[in-house]
């Protein structure tokens, strides 16, 4: 048989215990969960926001930004914290007349989970587009430009239609 002061020790052992477990189950499956979102390796696909958009294969890269566009080489490979970098060519006066002068660019970003942060930066001129929120699978909403559904690369292996383009 307890004497009261053993009970009310026991009880307090059991609390102080559940103070200190609980959190630190919690604490380690959101670590848990947080290192399994941020770690992307396949990249490829379709990437849409508002008024942006980006389209990855495993040689190509395709970027609007408003009624700018630019190329870079695929395929894009996310450290371990999800940030990349990328180094092409960007339009930023592509619509509504094509005047064809491209910029050296760098397209950098992060993502985590299914969403991507992406900067576009023009190395000799120091404008900077972005930064812009991209989610995969989501069809981009573009303003009043239109966007081109496949790379650069494929574009110009495929006959071009208007077909290939998304249009606001």
């Amino acid at each position: 048989m307890r004497t009261a002061p053993s009970a009310s020790r026991s009880l307090a052992l059991r609390v102080l215990a559940t103070q200190i477990v609980a959190p630190l189950s919690i604490f380690a499956l959101l670590a848990c969960s947080a290192a399994t979102s941020t770690h992307i390796t396949e990249v490829a696909g379709t990437w849409g926001g508002d008024n942006a958009g980006m389209i990855v294969n495993n040689t190509d890269v395709h970027v609007h930004i408003g009624c700018t566009l630019g190329d870079a080489v695929g395929p894009i490979r996310p450290d371990a914290n999800g940030r990349f970098e990328a180094t092409g060519t960007y339009n930023v006066d592509a619509y509504p007349v094509d005047r064809g002068i491209l910029h050296p660019a760098s397209f950098t970003g992060r993502i985590i989970g299914e969403t991507m942060t992406l900067t576009v930066s023009l190395s000799d001129t120091a404008r900077v587009l972005g930064p812009v929120t991209l989610t995969y699978g989501k069809e981009p909403k573009m303003g009043p430009c239109p966007i081109c559904r496949v790379p650069k690369g494929i574009r110009n292996s495929a006959t071009h239609s208007s077909r290939n383009q998304i249009r606001p």
